[in-house]
């Protein structure tokens, strides 16, 4: 069996526990998978291996993407490249990801027969916001919106990051006002 060598390479998130593996091939077709703790992993071996190491504390993976979330105290340094030759090896083995079919988390997509001001708010969320949120090593994902209320669940590098309570409110809410007037709040899960 041949091997196919990928590249990995790191990029640093907005949240200092947390950095972006990036591939050059595709690791979710679809939305994105959260695994906040090695129990939620048993679907992805690739994840249950990389929460063996005992500083792995959250991963997050989208399109051609992995997010690692470690324990204070550790210094990337340390550890990156051990994270790093594990997730290459294993593409390049071409094991698969996933043990059966993923059930992806994005739910901007619109739907038939909702009402239409959830349909800007998804457009918006998908156009404008989910493009900066991925970048960063993240994800955003609609969840209701009742009396002028968008409730959304941030996940990735956005869950526990310092700067997410700002980028919501500063940014995410500020756009989704001025696009969507309908729009008085914007509030989150996983902050």
């Amino acid at each position: 069996m041949e091997t196919k060598k990928i590249e990995v390479y790191t990029e640093a998130t907005p949240n200092p526990n947390t950095l972006k593996f990036i591939t050059d091939k595709t690791l979710v077709e679809e939305g994105s998978v959260d695994f906040p703790m090695a129990s939620s992993a048993e679907s992805c071996p690739l994840v249950l291996d990389l929460f063996r190491f005992d500083f792995v504390k959250r991963v997050f993976m989208a399109a051609n993407f992995i997010t690692v979330t470690k324990s204070e105290g550790m210094e990337w340094e340390e550890v990156s490249g051990m994270i790093k030759s594990l997730i290459k090896g294993y593409i390049e083995e071409g094991k698969p990801l996933f043990k059966e079919t993923h059930k992806p988390l994005s739910n901007t997509a619109p739907v038939e027969g909702e009402p239409e001001v959830v349909t800007k708010i998804k457009v918006v969320l998908d156009e404008y916001i989910r493009p900066a949120v991925e970048q960063d090593g993240g994800a955003i994902n609609f969840e209701s919106f009742v009396d002028g209320v968008v409730k959304v669940q941030l996940q990735g590098s956005c869950s526990g990051c310092p700067s997410s309570t700002v980028t919501l409110k500063s940014g995410i809410e500020n756009l989704l006002k001025r696009m969507v007037p309908e729009v008085t709040e914007v509030v989150a899960e996983g902050v």
